[in-house]
């Protein structure tokens, strides 16, 4: 859930990327921190998690708006994909407002991506969240052996969640998913933020 800060003016976002380990997670983040000027960005912390590494920084993004006079600021995180590092994962998912889900288009790797989200799925009713924005990016779409976009959907059973095509490793991708995951986060904000304005009216 959204934090507001009523002295900065500001409402905290948690975005959090999802997916199998290797799935190109890591690479996103990375990228966008890369893109963002430095005076609107945060420093890119990174915590060893085994073989995976944990990344977080927080930006104000530009063009984006505000809601009721309050600026956005975003809140990106990456979370270990490995089997093992599920109690980090739920730590990361406490309060998050938006989850894109990095797949990893290989042929070989469409169990991986099954039993990541099934994961996902059970920690996220372990944090009682409801309301989530949830965004599929299909990525490393430049290698051979890949499975088609619809197929990953349908396997996943995301076929009416929005999907972006990526290839995190060279950018392709990787801002379009970004700003469909914050377009969808910034609307539930605007409906929540007039709910509550009706309420104090009311």
């Amino acid at each position: 859930m959204a934090t507001v800060s009523y002295s900065s003016r500001e409402i905290d976002c948690k975005l959090v990327y999802a997916g199998p380990g290797l799935s190109g997670k890591t690479t996103n983040v990375k990228f966008i921190h890369s893109q963002i000027p430095s005076n609107d960005r945060g420093k890119l912390i990174s915590l060893a998690t085994g073989n995976e590494r944990t990344l977080f920084f927080d930006f104000l993004p530009i063009n984006t708006g505000t809601i009721y006079g309050f600026k956005v600021r975003i809140h990106l995180y990456s979370v270990p994909g490995q089997a093992m590092y599920t109690d980090s994962r739920q730590l990361i998912l406490q309060g998050v407002d938006g989850i894109i889900f990095v797949a990893d288009s290989q042929r070989t790797r469409m169990d991986a991506n099954i039993a990541s989200l099934r994961d996902l799925k059970d920690n996220l009713k372990n944090t009682k969240r409801r309301g989530l924005s949830l965004v599929l990016q299909t990525n490393k779409r430049d290698l051979p052996d890949i499975l088609p976009t619809s197929v990953i959907k349908k396997r996943l059973g995301l076929e009416r969640v929005p999907c972006i095509e990526s290839v995190a490793t060279d950018g392709t991708g990787v801002f379009e998913t970004l700003r469909k995951a914050n377009r969808i986060v910034m609307r539930r904000l605007h409906r929540q933020f007039s709910l509550a304005l009706d309420e104090k009216r009311g």
